[in-house]
């Protein structure tokens, strides 16, 4: 293995967004303390961000740079950075931004490494991803087939746990009108399984769904920075994740579940009105 491959490896990778993230999660920490104000408005009016989203993403590029200068970097706040390296860094500076505002202790800084990803940082392989809560100071991570770990330990989901015993998670839309199709849906399901969960962080959902938090998780209208990293500690702690009718998670939709409670969750969904 040369020199570059070997820079360019799942772990390597990972301990590089490992570092990144953790940096990220103190200095996005610290300006929170200080407090924080809306800076502008995005998709809708309570589609917000906040100054420390900016600075807590110019900071992370930066750091990836330094470090990768060939790499191509795909971020929420700012126009993606085109590389020519085939290594994209997909990055949510502060997922959950509304919990960030409010001081609600459920908010990430989320980084995943992926080959071949598109433009948006959709599609292609993802090596490595970290999610950090700088709230409780836990660090999820992954790589491309070594597992998903929370402080060393080894994370794996729930197994055997059928629809109506299921914890679900999920999110809504900032569009006023997808909220409204997302709770007709939310009408349909939710006499068939244990619970609801609405966290704020799709991010943290699907990390708590490797950590056993939660049974499953499904959302509409993500962007790849909000589930990138999530996605791949899900899928390295056993969980199935996918999207419309079967295929990969889009925009559109993503479900997660271990795969007996995925298949049944999809069904659910499809009774709904949802593709799945």
């Amino acid at each position: 293995m040369t020199q570059h491959e070997a820079s360019a490896a799942p772990t390597a990778l990972l301990e590089l967004a490992r570092d990144i993230a953790v940096r990220a999660s103190e200095f996005a920490l610290e300006a929170r303390r200080g407090g924080v104000t809306v800076a502008a408005t995005k998709s809708s009016a309570v589609d917000i961000v906040t100054a420390v989203d900016r600075d807590t993403e110019t900071l992370i590029r930066s750091l990836i740079l330094e470090a990768r200068p060939d790499d191509g970097i795909v971020g929420e706040e700012d126009v993606a950075h085109v590389g020519t390296s085939g290594i994209d860094w997909i990055v949510d500076p502060i997922d959950g931004t509304v919990n960030f505002l409010y001081g609600v202790p459920a908010w990430a800084i989320s980084i995943a490494v992926a080959e071949g990803a598109a433009a948006g940082g959709v599609g292609g392989t993802t090596l490595a991803g970290v999610v950090v809560n700088p709230s409780t100071g836990e660090v999820f991570e992954a790589s491309l087939g070594g597992g998903a770990r929370l402080a060393g330990r080894q994370l794996g989901v729930n197994a055997g746990v059928t629809l109506s015993s299921a914890l679900v998670g999920t999110g809504f839309s900032y569009s006023s009108e997808r909220r409204r199709e997302q709770a007709a849906v939310l009408l349909e399901l939710l006499p068939q399984i244990r619970d609801i969960r609405r966290i704020g962080s799709a991010a943290l959902d699907l990390c708590a769904l490797a950590a056993g938090r939660l049974d499953a998780y499904y959302e509409r209208g993500l962007n790849a920075w909000d589930h990138s990293a999530g996605a791949l500690v899900a899928r390295e702690a056993g969980a199935r994740v996918g999207g419309p009718r079967g295929g990969r998670e889009t925009s559109e939709l993503l479900v997660a579940a271990e795969p007996g409670l995925y298949e049944q969750l999809a069904a659910a969904l499809r009774g709904a009105g949802v593709e799945a």
